[in-house]
């Protein structure tokens, strides 16, 4: 019922979401060691009071973290010889053992919350019941016994993965002391005529021990609870509006690049017609010392086209077929951006054009000259159509 309660207690106190954990997660092993001694002497006269029947113990303990506030776990105390000469004294070196199954409540993380990772100090409470066996030579007694305990804990490493603990603990016997005893010496020596169950300060041991556990690696890859990042409903709204936004923009992209591909066509049917024409009846008819044909660019771009090389293919079958011509290749930015960019985008055109006509289609490099002219609106009406790298043959100049 008191566990119950406290895990109740313990969501009710999250202000913080804690993400999933496995079966296997938030487990922990550790060993601890210190001094018992009675709480009260057993009778008068017995000498085996406070201070008085002083013992050294060792334990062990194996538990597990079932929220940020609630965990169980597992505790063995072994108890070894004292001055306690009441009962006789044990055979053995251990003259009693404990086996408690306990609750553990995380008094910081219940009243303060978790943040995210554990305190560098925390106060635990535990509490619970279990199994004892004395050793003793009268009552040889075996029987249920309940723990309480707070641990004064501090939490080490950057990883937090070790925790060192100070612990004061009252382990109670809730089995009569006649148990196990004749009943002529239990009426003797305790008044008692019959076993009964007690649960009686006079019954129980003091102890105060250090310990030091280690929290095994969780699957969220820390050795603790984790905090959940949320995002609230208005963060969820305000992110779904961007893509909205985005999408509508690569909406109004494609149809810019539609626009282009008409575009494109346009120009490659205006090139077949050119290259319908006699070779021969363009240069006779031509009186200009720029030659046709032009290499068209998209906005911001260096990049030949693949339709593009048709263009670049007659300036190297024309170059091929007048020997002696001489080639400067002229590169133009439409006027959108700065004119220091627009100044470097023209003459990386005209460059790019000149390699392919080396590398491409064989025209000696020293053929062929460029000249960057940066951005110009003259060239054509079309902005588009001044992203071009146009052709002069020198030698008619």
């Amino acid at each position: 019922m008191i566990a119950a309660t406290m895990m109740a207690a313990s969501v009710s106190a999250q202000n913080t979401a804690i993400t999933s954990s496995k079966a296997g997660d938030n487990w922990y092993f550790g060993i601890n060691a210190g001094v018992t001694t009675k709480t009260k002497e057993s009778f008068k006269d017995a000498g085996d009071g406070f201070f008085k029947s002083i013992a050294p113990t060792f334990g062990v303990r194996l538990g597990k973290n079932l929220t940020t506030v609630f965990g169980l776990a597992a505790d063995a105390d072994v108890y070894f010889k004292s001055n306690d000469k009441f009962y006789g004294g044990s055979k053995t070196f251990i003259e009693d053992l404990n086996v408690n199954l306990l609750g553990t409540f995380n008094l910081s993380n219940l009243f303060a919350g978790y943040q995210g990772e554990p305190r560098a100090f925390e106060l635990i409470a535990l509490g619970g019941f279990g199994w004892e066996h004395a050793f003793d030579h009268l009552s040889k007694t075996n029987g249920l016994n309940s723990k309480i305990a707070l641990d004064f804990a501090f939490n080490l490493g950057a990883d937090k993965a070790w925790q060192f603990y100070i612990e004061p603990a009252l382990t109670y016997n809730l089995h009569s002391w006649s148990e196990g005893v004749d009943a002529a010496v239990a009426y003797a020596i305790l008044g008692v005529n019959e076993p009964g169950f007690m649960y009686d300060i006079n019954k129980s041991v003091f102890s105060l021990k250090a310990g030091l556990n280690y929290k095994f690696g969780n699957s969220n890859g820390s050795h603790n609870f984790k905090k959940e990042q949320l995002r609230d409903q208005a963060e969820i709204d305000g992110l779904n509006a961007k893509i909205n936004e985005l999408r509508a923009d690569v909406n109004a992209k494609d149809g810019q690049l539609s626009a282009k591909d008409q575009q494109i066509a346009d120009l490659k049917a205006k090139l077949a017609a050119c290259e319908s024409r006699p070779t021969a009846a363009v240069v006779e008819k031509k009186v200009e010392t720029t030659l046709q044909p032009i290499v068209i660019f998209r906005q911001g771009k260096s990049t030949i086209e693949p339709a593009q090389y048709a263009s670049i293919e007659m300036i190297a079958k024309y170059m091929k077929n007048h020997p002696e011509a001489n080639l400067k290749v002229q590169g133009y930015a439409s006027p959108e951006g700065s004119a220091e960019l627009n100044q470097k985008l023209s003459e990386q055109r005209a460059e790019v054009v000149k390699n392919a006509l080396i590398k491409k289609y064989k025209i000696a490099a020293s053929r062929i000259t460029t000249e960057g002219l940066g951005a110009t609106d003259k060239l054509s009406d079309e902005i588009d159509f001044n992203r071009v790298a146009m052709f002069i043959d020198t030698t008619k100049q």
